[in-house]
């Protein structure tokens, strides 16, 4: 059986993979380093906790002895690595301990990864020579759009926010292991998730938990900032496809091609929960919305271009944006009306 590293894997993005990963793969064992930050959660696990091919352990990824002493039980043959702090506000009012996670911990992972698989520079061992490290990044790294164009994998990077400029180095950190050593590394770069298990303080979860509770729908600035929306399975599909066929040193930007402002977000539930959970007094949950002063630095839009994925790898979104929407409004009234 392979062993796999997931870091990570109890937060939202990757819970949703690591269900999805363990039923799909078998023959893969899953061990999955998680600090269970006020982001991570055991209770997304609740699908896995009991397979014979999944392991749970809590650590942190900037704890160098513990990330040694599981390579070398587990002989890890790849690394599929999503723990980061990835809050931007709270990057604003506490950026150290994303430079520790999202630089550091990324350092670390690669150069435990480059030890244990590598004799030297473009040398594999020959027990480690299927190994490969998939790094799962965002597209803040590339700032903010303008009214038009797309992200591209050559759009020059330029983040705005304490918690982009993090990911955006240990990007350029993963880029040098391959460049330097030849080490088997691939990057995702993804628009913004949304679907079940996302942490109850984003955006999709706040408008509908807001609205369930009658209480105000906060929006920032004046609604009009602009993202991509990418369903969490997708993603999962698409890190799938760069992690066993993505070619190495490459980056692969994964898009939902769902653009979307807050405003419409917002519509859209208000509009779905009026529709399958309608408030007693029969008004609408819109009368709820409310804006409130903008987040500092604020990117305006991003947008992918997932034409390298989609061409090379044969990677394609099977939710639209009214399709996932729904599953996710779904998923959080339940639950939210058993709390």
């Amino acid at each position: 059986m392979k062993n796999i590293l997931v870091t990570g894997g109890a937060g939202f993005i990757g819970s949703n993979f690591v269900e999805y990963f363990c039923n799909k793969y078998p023959d893969y064992h899953l061990v999955n380093l998680d600090k269970l930050t006020y982001a991570g959660n055991l209770e997304n696990l609740k699908e896995v906790e009991n397979k014979s091919n999944y392991t749970f352990i809590k650590g942190d990824i900037t704890d160098k002895e513990l990330v040694k002493h599981l390579f070398e039980k587990y002989s890890f043959q790849g690394v599929i690595h999503f723990a980061a702090e990835s809050h931007v506000d709270n990057s604003i009012e506490g950026p150290a301990e994303f430079i520790e996670t999202n630089i550091v911990g990324s350092f670390i992972l690669l150069e435990t990864a480059r030890n244990q698989w590598m004799k030297g520079p473009g040398e594999v061992r020959k027990e480690y020579e299927n190994a490969r490290f998939l790094h799962v990044s965002t597209d803040e790294v590339y700032g903010s759009l303008g009214a038009k164009g797309l992200f591209s994998e050559t759009t020059p990077y330029a983040p705005n926010s304490p918690y982009s400029a993090s990911k955006a180095s240990s990007d350029f950190i993963v880029r040098s292991y391959f460049h330097t050593y030849k080490m088997p590394v691939v990057t995702t770069n993804c628009s913004n998730n949304y679907g079940p298990k996302q942490h109850d303080e984003k955006l999709i979860p706040t408008i509908i938990r807001k609205a369930l509770s009658n209480e105000i729908i906060p929006i920032y600035g004046d609604g009009t900032n602009i993202r991509d929306w990418l369903y969490v399975l997708d993603h999962c599909k698409g890190i799938d496809l760069a992690f066993h066929n993505g070619r190495y040193g490459e980056t692969y930007n994964i898009g939902g091609r769902n653009e979307r402002n807050n405003n419409q977000i917002a519509d859209k539930i208000c509009a779905i929960l009026d529709s399958i959970y309608p408030k007693k007094d029969g008004s609408s949950y819109s009368k709820l919305i409310h804006f409130v002063k903008d987040r500092a630095g604020h990117d305006q839009r991003y947008a992918i271009d997932a034409d390298k994925i989609e061409s090379e790898l044969g990677w394609k979104a099977d939710e639209n944006f009214d399709s996932g929407i729904l599953k996710t409004i779904n998923w959080y009234l339940n639950k939210y009306k058993n709390q």
